[in-house]
Order: C-alpha cells, then sequence, then structure tokens
C-alpha cells in the first residue's frame, strides 16, 4: 500500500481529531498527530494537553511525520513500540517483571479494575499473545532453568508455579516441540532460554556453532525445533554451550547499543539460494533498511522478490541473522514472525548505531 492509499483509508480529520480528544486506543498504529504550533507529533493516545484542530497534522506513521520536519513527543515516544503509548499495557507489563512467579489469573485482572476481554485484546494487538500467555511463559522460563540446573521434572514444575504435572508438559511441549523427560539425556545440541528487553528467546547450539535463536511465542517455534532435531536424530537437550554463553553476551552487548554486528558462527539449514538471503541481511549495516526488491538487487537476483521474502520468513535466527531490516518499498513496517511490535523497537535500536 503507497502513502496515498494508507491516507485515502483515514478518517476525515473531524473524525481523527474526536479520536485525539477521546484518546482513542482504536488509533494506535495507525494514525499519528502533528501539532503546527510545537513542531512535535504524537500518537493519538497521547496524555499532552490537546491542540487546536487547526494546528493539527495527520499522517499515517511516524516516518512520514518526521519527513514533514516534526519531532517525536517525549510523554507518548510515539516512534517506540505501540504498546509503550497504552498505559495500562505498559502497567501490567511492569507488574509482570516485577513479580514474574506470579499466578495471575482473570479474577487478578478485575480486582485492579480491569475488564479481562479489552485487557485480551489490547496484548493480542501489541504482542500476539495474552497478558496470561505472557505471564504463563515468564513462569515456565523458572521451570526450564530449574531442569537446566539438573533439577528434576516435578521440582522445576513447582518452582514454575504449575500445581498440574501434565499442564507444565503441555506447555513445555508446546514451546520445545518435545517433552520435558526427553530432553534430559546426551546431546548433540544444547537448548537455553536467554532473557533479553524484548522477551525471552530460545537458544540452540553445538559446542561450535548457533543453530536456532529464537523469540518463544513464536508460533513457528514448535515446529522449526521439530524440524532441527530431525536433522540430529533427536538428540537436543537442554543445557548451554560456550556458543550459548557468547550470543547470551553479544545480545545484551546490542541491546545496549555496543555491538552492530554479531560475531557469531552460525549452522544455515537451507537452500543455497536461502542461505545468499541470510548472507545478504546479514550484509545490511545497522541502522539501515532494505525492501525485499533492494534486497533482491544485492544478493544478484533482481526478480526473485517473492522467493527473498520467502526466505526471510523462513529465517530461524533472530537478530543475528536481521530479517527485521527488511521493511516495505513504501516505508511501512511489513510482517515480522517475532511482532511488528518487536521490528519496530530493533530498527529503533538500531538507528542510535547510525547517530
Amino acid at each position: 500500500m503507497t502513502k496515498d492509499d494508507a491516507m485515502l483509508d483515514m478518517p476525515d480529520p473531524g473524525a481523527l481529531y474526536a479520536a485525539l480528544t477521546a484518546r482513542d486506543a482504536a488509533y494506535e498504529g495507525r494514525a499519528y498527530v502533528g501539532v503546527t504550533t510545537t513542531g512535535i507529533f504524537c500518537r493519538l493516545t497521547c496524555p499532552a494537553r490537546k491542540p487546536r484542530p487547526e494546528n493539527c497534522r495527520w499522517f499515517t506513521s511516524p516516518a512520514e511525520a518526521a519527513a514533514e520536519g516534526f519531532r517525536p513527543c517525549l510523554r507518548c515516544h510515539p516512534t517506540g513500540p505501540e504498546a509503550e503509548g497504552h498505559q495500562t499495557v505498559a502497567s501490567l507489563i511492569a507488574a509482570l517483571k516485577a513479580n514474574p512467579d506470579r499466578r495471575w489469573s482473570e479474577a487478578d485482572l478485575v480486582a485492579m479494575g480491569h475488564d479481562p476481554s479489552t485487557i485480551r485484546r489490547a496484548f493480542k494487538r501489541h504482542f500476539g499473545q495474552t497478558f496470561l500467555d505472557i505471564a504463563r511463559n515468564m513462569r515456565l522460563r523458572q521451570g526450564v532453568k530449574g531442569m537446566t540446573a539438573g533439577q528434576s521434572v516435578i521440582d522445576s514444575q513447582l518452582d514454575a508455579g504449575f500445581e498440574s504435572a501434565s499442564g507444565f508438559r503441555e506447555a513445555f511441549g508446546r514451546l520445545f516441540g518435545h517433552p520435558p523427560q526427553q530432553m534430559r539425556g546426551a546431546a548433540d545440541l544444547r537448548a537455553d532460554w536467554i532473557d533479553t528487553p524484548l522477551g525471552g528467546m530460545i537458544a540452540i547450539a553445538d559446542a561450535h556453532t548457533l543453530h536456532l535463536l529464537e523469540f518463544i511465542d513464536r508460533k513457528a517455534l514448535p515446529q522449526g525445533l521439530r524440524r532441527l532435531s530431525g536433522f540430529v536424530g533427536g538428540r537436543i537437550g537442554l543445557g548451554r554451550t560456550s556458543v550459548t554463553d557468547r550470543t547470551e553476551t553479544q545480545l545484551a552487548e546490542f541491546f545496549d547499543g555496543n555491538r552492530p554486528r554479531f560475531d557469531l558462527d552460525l549452522q544455515l539449514r537451507g537452500t543455497d539460494f536461502q542461505r545468499r538471503v541470510w548472507q545478504g541481511l546479514r550484509a545490511i549495516p545497522a541502522g539501515e533498511t532494505r525492501s525485499y526488491a533492494e534486497l533482491a538487487r544485492d544478493i544478484g537476483s533482481p526478480t526473485s522478490i517473492r522467493a527473498v521474502a520467502n526466505s526471510n520468513a523462513n529465517n530461524r535466527i533472530a537478530i543475528v541473522i536481521p530479517c527485521h531490516r527488511v521493511i516495505g518499498a513504501d516505508g511501512t513496517l511489513t510482517g515480522y514472525a517475532g511482532g511488528l511490535w518487536r521490528k519496530q523497537r530493533l530498527i529503533e535500536i538500531e538507528r542510535s548505531y547510525v547517530a
């Protein structure tokens, strides 16, 4: 969709101004307001004092507002993840981080004055999963850490706050593609959990190379794990190697703004064409983006735009192979398996490298 097409899909200025005064969250990620008297642009949910209608200009993206000379608001952070502009979502995420072991329920949300269905929709829109799903994954992390340290399955289950053994096995199997007991034996590859500012990731490595790095809530993660398991005859176990440690260290450096390029040996399992695409992604400097057509030209296959997009989607080593640096030809963010909110945040982080 072009910028002109996007503007045609926008409501008229009167409706947008009404949404601005009502701080209507339905327009998150769809519309932004630039205030001509201040030179600042905001989300429509911004808590700042509202401008007069004649001082408003309307945009479909932060990039469009910035191109017209407007600066991002320091209160609603319109260039950051959309969830940061949603006060209820931000407060619940903060509560999760403060107490990751808590067993949350819809009754807890009601006691805090929230409507569970509203919270469910808000989290699905921003993160692709519900608040309770995220809370369950944070508890599952404790179980994975316990098993990696040598705890029994039952002790790890209880530490993770799962009263039901079957519930723990089911959640573990959804994440890893195998039941917990199956990952306790001898193995050629080791899988462990890595925490990042954008959520948990599963890293799978041997003594020399990184085979997989995915966000835990990616829907295709279990499928990818089963496929990788097939390559090694099912010999994937819990634990970590020196490669896992280096991956964790370099991810922390990346998020701190100190590592524009990763120095890790990767096992790229794919066709020759897919590997060319993935190497092309690694050649894009941090802070820059490419369209699918530009990436196709970069790797010498200018007519293979659809194949490039499919290869991008099949990347199983997130961030290190930076598929988030590919955007639409019109500058809009396009699909990202880890969630558009993460893609938006990763691109924003990498702008610091250019600066």
